[in-house]
């Protein structure tokens, strides 16, 4: 119960993280992209002579980085209509990275009038050739109902797409939908399971959902202790209500069990939120 709630309140905030941030780097050539990443002017201005002539010749990849450049003003002056100009020349021959970054380009009109229609089929486009980051993006729209007629289905089938192919926040959706019985039927041991797969990876919602179940026994045993162990691995990373959370479960436990909590946590943090589990 606790979890839905919080759940609720940040969704809008993770789904603006989302579309503003997953699958917008360059990709190219190889050490095309390499430059642009790492921010290397004078390699960066070397990979705009390479990859110019080779966007302007037609290949789709060099467009999608010379778009990139544009976006970025690398080398280039920043020029958001330019770079929405080469990507959507590399996202008509079918090039899914530049799909999704067209979408997101229509979602919140950079470099083009805003227009969420446009952006939903550009994200559909991506999400099925296997784009990841469109994949999730979709779930997210789906599954708030933004944009988009809200449709729980549709929801769970983008989010399992993305959370099969390792997607953090994919998997926090899926487990979200899976604890709510929305979309699909209710099974907390599903939703444990993919709830603790997006908390390995770092995801804090996820982190705190298994702090949640496992103060409540939902789809695992109850365990004060491994609850204790992610209200405290959240809260120290500012979780107001983790740590609220972490007091109450704190009064039900010993001495010796907390003391165990936190060496568990420690371990846990120590190695990157994966082996968190004796």
């Amino acid at each position: 119960m606790v979890y839905q709630q919080i759940q609720s309140c940040v969704l809008m905030t993770t789904l603006v993280v989302a579309m503003a941030f997953s699958g917008q780097q360059a990709f190219s050539k190889s050490n095309v992209d390499e430059s642009f990443a790492a921010g290397r002017d004078r390699d960066a201005n070397a990979a705009i002579k390479v990859i110019r002539p080779m966007a302007e010749s037609g290949d789709a990849e060099s467009q999608y980085s010379l778009g990139f450049a544009y976006r970025n003003g690398l080398e280039v002056v920043q020029d958001h209509y330019e770079a929405f100009n080469w990507t959507k020349k590399s996202a008509e021959q079918g090039y899914a990275k530049a799909q999704d970054s067209v979408g997101y380009s229509y979602f919140w009109g950079r470099g083009v009038k805003p227009d969420q229609s446009e952006a939903i089929k550009w994200f559909q486009k991506a999400a099925e050739q296997g784009h990841i980051g469109a994949q999730n993006r979709l779930g997210l729209l789906y599954k708030t109902g933004w944009v988009v007629t809200q449709d729980y289905s549709m929801a769970y089938k983008w989010f399992r797409k993305a959370a099969e192919q390792g997607h953090a926040g994919a998997q926090n959706g899926l487990g979200s939908l899976y604890d709510d019985g929305s979309g699909v039927l209710q099974d907390y041991s599903m939703a444990y399971k993919w709830f603790r797969k997006a908390a390995e990876q770092g995801h804090v919602r996820s982190q705190f959902a298994l702090g949640v179940m496992h103060a409540d026994g939902k789809g695992v045993a109850q365990d004060y202790s491994y609850a204790h162990m992610w209200f405290n691995i959240v809260a120290s990373q500012g979780d107001y209500d983790a740590k609220k959370l972490r007091e109450i479960v704190a009064k039900k436990m010993t001495i010796t069990d907390i003391n165990k909590a936190q060496s568990l946590a420690k371990n846990c943090l120590k190695n990157r939120y994966k082996s968190c589990y004796k």
